[in-house]
């Protein structure tokens, strides 16, 4: 079967970052599978190919198919394969809950061929022979769509038992949400960001007022006893915020 190979130029497709996308090419006619090979590799994707789908199933390491170190970002899957073919690999691995981008590869060319293979879960569809040009650009719309659509966890900052979503602007105290006011927060904040450092008021009137606040410095010592009030067990005893005599404030 002949396999048009028009390679890329540099200047017509631009690497995405500097990221190596991992590629599983399952074909099992060789002269097309090293086509695909080559073309991959000299974009730039590091690729392991193999001509069956039963060693398909071997690579993507089946007991940890929903684990976030799914050793592939995208396969590269033939329908017509020994041992287990494209459509069950395909189905078996959306029955697990894998989301890795499938572009199905296939001599296979009428419209039913391709509505099947994308209703049991391949992302893409491209009939042999194709150019390289059209099948790389293919290969990178679903690297980048699916980098899209996977959640990014939320950052937080944590010290024992208290965690800030900084994103979120919420505050979790011993697993229950507590509410703070803007100026709370932001202390809280600065402390989370800097445990153990010493704090004095002008300092963090500065950091969390601004330097053209004009008012009583004793705002810091109000705001440091309400958010007492709201993270300690025990206010008058505290164990967060402690006062560091003639100097300031400590946080852990």
């Amino acid at each position: 079967m002949m396999l048009a190979l028009n390679m890329l130029n540099n200047s017509d497709i631009q690497n995405l970052g500097t990221v190596t996308n991992r590629v599983l090419v399952v074909e099992d006619e060789e002269s097309i599978r090293e086509l695909i090979v080559l073309g991959l590799e000299e974009e730039g994707f590091n690729v392991v190919a193999v001509g069956d789908g039963q060693t398909a199933l071997d690579k993507c390491q089946v007991q940890a198919l929903q684990a976030q170190d799914f050793p592939f970002d995208l396969i590269v899957l033939d329908l017509m394969l020994p041992q287990v073919n494209g459509l069950d690999l395909c189905r078996f691995l959306r029955y697990k809950g894998n989301h890795v981008p499938i572009l199905i590869v296939s001599a296979k060319t009428t419209e039913t061929d391709r509505v099947l293979g994308l209703e049991i879960g391949a992302d893409d569809y491209i009939s042999k022979p194709f150019s390289m040009r059209e099948f790389v650009a293919r290969c990178r719309a679903l690297l980048r769509r699916n980098r899209l659509n996977t959640p990014v966890e939320p950052t937080i900052v944590q010290f024992q038992d208290i965690i800030l979503y900084p994103e979120e602007y919420r505050v979790m105290v011993r697993g229950v949400a507590v509410n703070l006011s803007p100026r709370e927060f932001r202390l809280l904040e600065l402390f989370m960001q800097n445990p153990r450092r010493v704090w004095g008021r002008e300092q963090l009137l500065d950091k969390v007022w601004g330097m053209d606040f004009i008012g009583d410095r004793k705002t810091v010592d109000v705001h440091i006893r309400w958010l007492r009030e709201k993270l300690e067990l025990d206010p008058s005893q505290p164990q967060y915020i402690t006062t560091v005599r003639g100097f300031g404030y400590r946080f852990g």
